[in-house]
């Protein structure tokens, strides 16, 4: 399954394209970011794609996908979704950083991955590749590059989506305990085009390029572009090792520094004012308030500054060596996202979609 260098660095690719042509792919949470773009690269690979979809369709609609429409905690609907699919890109998760409102994010990401599990098991897939997180790890109090070695972050006290998404994998585990071929990915911060929700992220980037970031903090977090995810996605499809963890990372960057990448890339200038931690951690509660009275979601949280604080580079040694993961330059990515962003924008605000 091995042709040649694609890449200066890194190593030879699988043919994913090739050994995916003419299977059936279920995708989770196909109309998310990940989520969009891996059903557009599955649809190029000659898959026939079963899109499953929450609520909104915008990054799948008009695509030529089979479209289920339902919860990822339906069992049965799962079952029938599963039946004679090849495999399943598990990706329908719930995000936050505030927490777990209304118990949300456990179910979703907990409870949703071991329904996924089951419905694997029972329509006996080829393979499942489930999306996990390097939220779902430890991080390193040395700051030396994550890896797939480190323990769960649910061993102790962490934000709710970093346990829910470490509880997850170990439904997945689990399954591969039963007999479930199954291969976990772990992604950092994605950045990319075709981001419908849009992320988090993504409105800070876009945030910035519009000069409605008024300070930056001293902290940061490895970033990695979608399509980079992708690429290693399905070729962990075809090579990856049954039961083994990759994390999925590119380029640790200071949030200073992505305000000046932002900048360089046509954005406006770089806030000039970067807060020392110990100072955004007192004032992150004024900052949520004040968001709260005047309305909108605040893009700078008590968690989000765990994970600026806590999480240092992230060593893609294993994906690289066994999955041809080879992230593209920051800046080309952080341009492409600021761009595709802006376009989208101006397309919601004409009344279309982009």
């Amino acid at each position: 399954h091995r042709t040649s260098r694609s890449r200066a660095e890194g190593p030879v690719e699988p043919r994913s394209e090739t050994a995916l042509r003419g299977r059936v792919a279920l995708v989770t949470g196909a109309a998310g970011h990940i989520g969009s773009n891996l059903t557009r690269a599955l649809l190029a690979a000659g898959c026939e794609v079963r899109a499953l979809i929450y609520d909104q369709d915008d990054g799948v609609r008009g695509l030529p996908v089979q479209q289920v429409v339902g919860d990822v905690c339906d069992k049965a609907l799962l079952c029938r979704a599963a039946e004679g699919a090849d495999y399943v890109f598990h990706l329908a998760a719930r995000i936050s950083i505030q927490g777990d409102p209304g118990g949300m994010v456990h179910r979703t990401n907990v409870h949703g991955t071991s329904a996924v599990v089951a419905a694997c098991l029972a329509a006996r897939v080829r393979r499942l590749i489930h999306f996990s997180s390097v939220h779902a790890l430890l991080p390193r109090s040395d700051r030396r590059p994550l890896t797939e070695d480190e323990p769960f972050s649910d061993v102790s006290p962490a934000p709710a989506y970093n346990h829910s998404k470490a509880r997850g994998e170990r439904e997945v585990l689990a399954g591969v305990a039963r007999g479930l071929d199954a291969v976990i990915l772990c992604p950092s911060g994605v950045l990319g085009p075709h981001d419908y929700g849009p992320s988090h992220a993504s409105k800070a980037l876009l945030a910035m390029s519009r000069g409605r970031f008024p300070a930056t903090v001293d902290g940061g977090f490895d970033w990695v572009d979608v399509r980079d995810v992708v690429r290693a996605t399905l070729n962990a499809a075809v090579m990856g090792r049954t039961g083994e963890r990759y994390l999925v990372g590119g380029h640790w960057l200071s949030l200073h520094d992505m305000a000046r990448v932002v900048a360089k890339v046509g954005g406006a200038p770089a806030p000039r004012v970067c807060a020392p931690m110990w100072a955004a951690r007192v004032g992150i509660k004024f900052y949520a308030a004040v968001h709260h009275w005047v309305g909108g979601e605040p893009l700078l949280t008590s968690e989000a500054l765990h994970a600026l604080r806590c999480y240092g580079p992230v060593s893609s040694e294993k994906a690289r060596r066994e999955l041809g993961h080879a992230p593209r330059p920051i800046d080309d990515t952080v341009a492409e996202t600021v761009a595709w962003l802006q376009r989208a924008s101006a397309s919601r605000a004409r009344g279309g979609q982009c």
